[in-house]
């Protein structure tokens, strides 16, 4: 009986134990997630001086918000210039500049999309993923040459990115700068470097229309000349 009462006693008491052990986990990983959270708010803030402290307070460069968003996309998704410093601290920390979101940005491709060039320096250096893909399967090439970025286009272009990579709507980024840009001085350039570069002339899209056919249509002058030059049809 003494022996029985004894083992209960043992197993009420490393119950209690146990208990306590993981309430204390518990409060500990609460305030480390209160301290994550407030990193990804202080790298949308483009808040340097808080991202330093909260890094070296233990904070994780990998927490992610609801959105799914790491400190570092929070910061690249800062109006541009003002997330840049604490891009740098949290690359130099260890963050993954390749981690996507709940609709597959990550740091790497949101900074080519938006024309984030400090930040897209960056992640270039600290190891982008060129074959990575947006949730349109585009690479960060697409959307830059899409969005009117030619600072951005001729960074990527400079890499060992594939220049005619078709995304899910059947397009290059040759196509996207011709099909959803403006024909005008900027999208007129990007597809001049896209040409420079070696970017195909005669992918036509889903429906057979060819780049040169798209120029056309739309009246885009300038760039029906540089595509008929690199000997487009």
């Amino acid at each position: 009986m003494r022996f029985a009462l004894t083992m209960i006693t043992r197993a009420v008491l490393g119950t209690a134990l146990f208990l306590l052990v993981a309430a204390g986990m518990a409060g500990r990983a609460m305030g480390d997630t209160k301290a994550d959270q407030a990193l990804i708010e202080a790298a949308g803030r483009g808040d340097g001086i808080a991202v330093r402290r909260l890094i070296a307070e233990g904070a994780s460069v990998r927490a992610r918000d609801g959105q799914g968003r790491t400190a570092l996309l929070a910061a690249t998704h800062a109006p541009p210039g003002v997330g840049t410093e604490a891009a740098r601290l949290l690359i130099a920390a260890g963050a993954d500049v390749n981690a996507k979101d709940a609709i597959q940005d990550s740091p790497y491709l949101y900074a080519a999309a938006e024309g984030r060039n400090d930040i897209l320096r960056m992640t270039l250096a600290a190891g982008a993923d060129l074959q990575s893909t947006n949730r349109y399967g585009g690479t960060g090439l697409i959307p830059a040459a899409h969005h009117g970025h030619p600072e951005t286009v001729r960074i990527l272009l400079r890499t060992a990115i594939d220049k005619d990579h078709v995304n899910k709507l059947g397009w290059t980024a040759l196509l996207e700068a011709i099909v959803l840009g403006d024909g005008g001085p900027v999208h007129t350039e990007i597809v001049r470097d896209l040409v420079r570069s070696g970017a195909s002339v005669t992918i036509a899209d889903r429906e057979g229309v060819s780049p040169l056919a798209h120029a056309r249509r739309r009246g885009y002058a300038a760039i029906v000349a540089i595509l008929e030059t690199a000997g487009a049809r």
